[in-house]
This record gives C-alpha cells, sequence and structure tokens, in this order.
C-alpha cells in the first residue's frame, strides 16, 4: 500500500519544513537590523517604491478583506463542567 501524501493546505510536511526553515532563520538574524537595512534610504527611493505598490494594485482585483478583519480577542474561558485532565 502506498504512503497517502497530503497536499494543498493539508500538506502537513511542507508546513513542518517551512517552521523548521523559519525558526532557524529567526535564530540566525537580526531581524530588526535587517528591516532596518531594508527600508527606504532617500525619500525619493520611498516615493518610487509608492509608485510602484500603487502600480501593482491598480491591476489588482481589490484587497483581500481579511487584511481588514480584526480578529477577535482570545479570552480564556472558564468553563464550570469541564473535566479535569485527559479524557480516555
Amino acid at each position: 500500500m502506498a504512503k497517502s501524501k497530503v497536499q494543498g493546505e493539508g500538506d502537513y510536511e511542507a508546513t513542518r519544513r517551512y517552521r523548521k526553515r523559519t525558526e532557524q532563520f529567526l535564530e540566525g538574524h537580526d531581524v530588526e537590523k535587517e528591516a532596518r537595512r531594508a527600508a527606504p534610504g532617500s525619500r525619493k527611493e520611498a516615493e518610487s517604491l509608492k509608485a510602484a505598490e500603487a502600480a501593482g494594485k491598480k491591476r489588482a482585483k481589490g484587497e483581500d478583506p481579511a487584511l481588514r478583519r480584526r480578529a477577535a480577542p482570545r479570552a480564556k474561558v472558564a468553563m464550570k463542567n469541564a473535566p479535569r485532565g485527559r479524557a480516555r
């Protein structure tokens, strides 16, 4: 029997590889320093980047509504009759 490979949004192996590489990157790099280095060096460069972004957005169908949605705050709620320990 061949081993089933889940693809698409359920590609667990790809998720593991992504997380591992992301953690390795974050451990080995000063992300804030790199972000400052990537920032525009002048007002002219900043304007050029904004113009490029506007040109790209002009061709887009629209902004993803999920970007505008605010995540609901997570609150820990104690359940009165919640089972304690592991279920068996």
